[in-house]
């Protein structure tokens, strides 16, 4: 497995992740609750934001990429 699927892997995890807590954020009545969940999908599209950036550039330096 190439360091480059790899980073694909995370992405899928991380974006799942991101869905999940927005459905929280939605469900959930609590108002502090809510906003947690609020509060970790936004860092979490932040790191998905960073994450996406390094795949380009480690498919851009991977040889696997290069034809």
């Amino acid at each position: 497995m190439t360091v480059g699927s790899q980073v694909q892997g995370l992405l899928s995890s991380l974006q799942s992740i991101d869905a999940t807590l927005s459905s929280l954020a939605i469900k959930t009545k609590e108002h502090e609750a809510r906003e947690a969940f609020h509060q970790g999908a936004l860092k979490t599209r932040t790191i998905i934001k960073e994450i996406q950036k390094r795949a380009a550039q480690i498919e851009f330096e991977e040889p696997t990429y290069q034809q």
